[in-house]
């Protein structure tokens, strides 16, 4: 048997890095997995996951699909008790997989999280396998310019942050809209990846897929924040 990796992917540009860059460094991932969690969640990417289905397809990876369990009990206590909970059906879904390849490790898309990493670490620490984080502590802008470079292209999904305005839902993440996040960042200290939960992303096309992935979608917009509600997605292309 062959040593297995899990790409952990929602289709957000964090993951979709990770995955790629896995991909680059000659490393066999045979599945991808995605947790659809709640609206509220500490541990994972929220918007849209259901398009990770389009992208797993794109890419030609198997996708998994974990859905989070009920999490009402947990919820209303501590983040270090829900991002616990959160953890076990995604431990689980790597411990089915396990019978079924020789699992050596996990991609994960974190930056600077300790929240997450940490807890990815110690469930990789209990499964014996590894975890390769290849975005972990690496400088934003860098990271920015490389997605760019390699010819990601990136939508924004989703906004949270003071300075992030309506018209930000949709837009795509390229060169100016980094420099606008620069301004932001110095004003106001908007990261510059949205790591902080400032705004989430999904990966319509990039080198490691042979489709780009077209969006319909309607926008949603409370006053402080907003996202975008997909009400179409197709593969286009070849």
């Amino acid at each position: 048997m062959t040593d297995d990796w899990v790409s952990l992917f929602s289709g957000g540009k964090d993951s979709s890095w990770a995955l790629y860059q896995a991909l680059e460094d000659g490393l066999n991932v045979s599945r991808l997995l995605t947790v659809h969690p709640s609206e509220e969640s500490y541990m994972y990417h929220v918007p849209e996951t259901g398009l990770a289905r389009l992208a797993a397809e794109s890419i030609g990876i198997e996708l998994v699909e974990v859905e989070p369990g009920d999490l009402e009990a947990t919820a209303a206590t501590d983040s270090a008790t829900q991002g616990d909970a959160e953890l076990e059906p995604l431990e689980a879904a790597l411990v089915d997989l396990s019978d079924e390849v020789d699992l050596a490790g996990v991609t994960a898309g974190a930056i600077e999280s300790e929240f997450q990493t940490s807890r990815i670490q110690a469930m990789c620490d209990r499964l014996g396998i590894d975890l390769f984080a290849p975005l972990w502590q690496r400088d934003p802008e860098q990271l920015a310019a490389e997605m760019l470079e390699a010819g990601f292209e990136i939508t924004i999904l989703q906004v949270a942050a003071y300075g992030l305005d309506e018209s930000w839902l949709g837009r795509t993440l390229d060169a100016a809209a980094i420099a606008e996040l620069r301004e932001l960042n110095d004003e106001y200290g908007v990261h510059l990846l949205g790591e902080g939960g400032e705004f989430e992303t999904f990966v319509t096309n990039g080198p490691h897929m042979s489709q780009r992935i077209d969006l319909e979608y309607d926008t949603e917009w409370n006053g402080n924040r907003g996202r975008i509600r997909i009400t179409n997605a197709e593969l286009v292309g070849e």
